[in-house]
């Protein structure tokens, strides 16, 4: 009788032996969620490219994107980005009339065929100059808002500088060739990502398939407008320097991206070599918004104030620009400055916010103070000064 339980254990051994299998070939089974597996970014047969989001500015593909090269009619991405301001601002009308110079008219090269002491409106100019890369139209209007074309070609090199355009230089507004006007992929995505948001009221111009003047009509020589329906811009260029050239930008969702391809061998060639560009981007990446412009996202103390607490957060929307299905791993750490003292105007940075996908540090935005807080009264300074003394001293027991 004694041997009883051993018994009765023995008959469960294979039972328990059964479990402990169906449980280890259970565990066997669970299998880590892997990452987003993102293969290498396609190889182009251009000189130079960069593929970069328009919104979070994240670079995704670059290749010699900081070379000099001839830009070839790319340059009237700046010519019209400029004209665009000075009608932002009021210095000039859609409607007013430009008169065309002799060596407006006589400007070789591609045309919006102006005729000679006519009066052209500056919006049928700068229609001209975007879709069908008209150089007389660019002469046109550099003339009429700078006198002339190489001050118009100082103003646009001022401008290149103010936008971080390092590795850029302007001689005349067409791109015409000249061995001193240059400039590369990374600064012609800079540009045109002003060109998209700074000024968007205009931007539907890039989409435009034709243009019509004088009766005679011309096709936008971006042959992906016909075949991407998310394509809506930007610019086409060539010489027998600068080879065959494309800035694109294409929307698809809330994710838009800017493609520059430089120094292809035919108009096919730009655009096929762009189209690889977009297609990794849309496909391996995603852009989100992460924080409104505006919304509070601390109360730091201030010291001194009408106010004991100051609004923080952003002056523009926080977008990031990360690989799919990747988001989660997003973290942003906020670095905002010790002893905030009044007064505090709004607009002020106060301090850092730091983006941090995993360990990696993938962008930085100041923060900023979303309203004013004046100097409190003589009494209030005094006490907010005592109180901050035993904080510091303390370690917080009067905060």
């Amino acid at each position: 009788m004694r041997f009883t339980p051993f018994l009765r254990r023995c008959r469960l051994l294979p039972l328990l032996i059964s479990l402990l299998l169906v449980v280890s070939q259970a565990t066997a089974q669970v299998i880590p969620t892997p990452q987003t597996m993102i293969p290498s970014p396609p190889q182009l047969a251009a000189s130079s490219w960069i593929l970069m989001d328009a919104d979070s500015g994240r670079v995704l593909v670059e290749h010699n994107a900081d070379e000099r090269l001839p830009p070839a009619s790319l340059t009237k991405l700046m010519t019209a980005y400029l004209v665009e301001r000075e009608l932002d601002r009021g210095n000039i009308a859609p409607e007013d009339l430009v008169p065309v110079s002799e060596k407006a008219w006589r400007t070789g090269g591609s045309k919006m065929f102006i005729e000679v002491d006519t009066l052209v409106a500056v919006d049928e100019l700068l229609k001209g100059i975007i879709i069908v890369s008209g150089n007389d139209a660019s002469v046109a209007m550099a003339e009429h808002l700078a006198g002339g074309e190489r001050p118009f070609a100082d103003l646009m090199n001022q401008h290149a500088t103010r936008l971080g355009m390092h590795n850029t230089n302007f001689v005349n507004a067409t791109g015409l060739p000249d061995d001193n006007h240059y400039s590369s992929a990374r600064d012609l995505a800079l540009l045109s990502q002003h060109i998209i948001n700074d000024y968007p009221e205009h931007y539907a111009n890039y989409a435009s398939k034709q243009f019509s003047y004088g009766g005679i009509e011309q096709p936008n020589r971006n042959r992906l407008l016909w075949r991407d329906s998310s394509v809506d811009g930007l610019k086409t260029g060539w010489t027998e320097a600068a080879g065959y050239c494309l800035v694109a930008s294409a929307k698809r969702d809330d994710m838009r991206l800017i493609s520059v391809v430089m120094g292809t061998a035919s108009e096919e060639a730009r655009a096929q070599e762009t189209q690889k560009l977009l297609s990794y981007g849309f496909r391996y990446y995603e852009t989100l918004k992460l924080y409104d412009a505006g919304a509070v996202l601390n109360t730091p103390r201030v010291w001194g104030g009408d106010k004991n607490e100051l609004r923080v957060g952003v002056d523009r929307n926080v977008v990031m620009t990360v690989p799919r299905a990747r988001s989660e791993e997003l973290t942003a750490k906020l670095d905002i400055q010790a002893d905030l003292t009044a007064p505090i105007a709004a607009g002020d940075r106060v301090g850092t916010m730091e983006m941090r996908q995993g360990e990696e540090v993938v962008g930085e935005r100041p923060l900023v103070a979303l309203e004013s807080v004046e100097e409190g009264g003589l009494f209030k300074r005094f006490f907010d000064q005592v109180r901050r003394f035993f904080t510091n001293l303390i370690g917080g027991w009067f905060g």
